[in-house]
């Protein structure tokens, strides 16, 4: 697929970030909430009872001002461990909020969605910040910013 308006450079582009999980749609849907993104056209939950072919491999959400971000489903995963190095986080979402009180009602979010607190650096002066993990275990920052 080309898109046609993008400019010819000799670097490749990032289109999208992809998550490997066990449960495509459960991830998915945590990400939809926290983000407030909308599934790519077809990757639409199914009817309540119905088959779900799509959320049993790959996943698409989008959303204004962001690349896509894609859910791949793997056999099994091995969470991260972090801050304790045994399994590096090899990989990990920032995402910003204005100020301490968008901070606070994020981090209430985040974890009535499934969210797990890894790191509070709530009091920090300059850059007051909390690390999760998503409910597959990826570690995520919300930060003021």
């Amino acid at each position: 697929m080309t898109d046609a308006n993008a400019p010819v450079t000799p670097f490749p582009r990032v289109v999208q970030t992809v998550l490997d999980t066990t449960d495509p749609r459960g991830l998915a849907e945590f990400y939809r909430e926290l983000l407030g993104l909308r599934y790519r056209p077809g990757d639409e939950p199914p009817a309540p009872g119905e088959p779900d072919p799509n959320g049993e491999d790959w996943l698409v959400l989008t959303g204004d001002g962001l690349w896509p971000l894609a859910f791949q489903k793997v056999p099994e995963i091995t969470p991260p461990t972090w801050p304790d190095p045994e399994v590096p986080q090899q990989l990990h979402l920032d995402m910003t909020v204005p100020d301490g009180d968008a901070l606070d009602a994020q981090r209430e979010r985040a974890e009535s969605l499934g969210a797990r607190l890894l790191f509070d650096r709530r009091d920090d002066p300059d850059e007051p910040l909390y690390v999760f993990a998503d409910p597959a275990g990826h570690p995520f920052c919300i930060f003021v910013g």
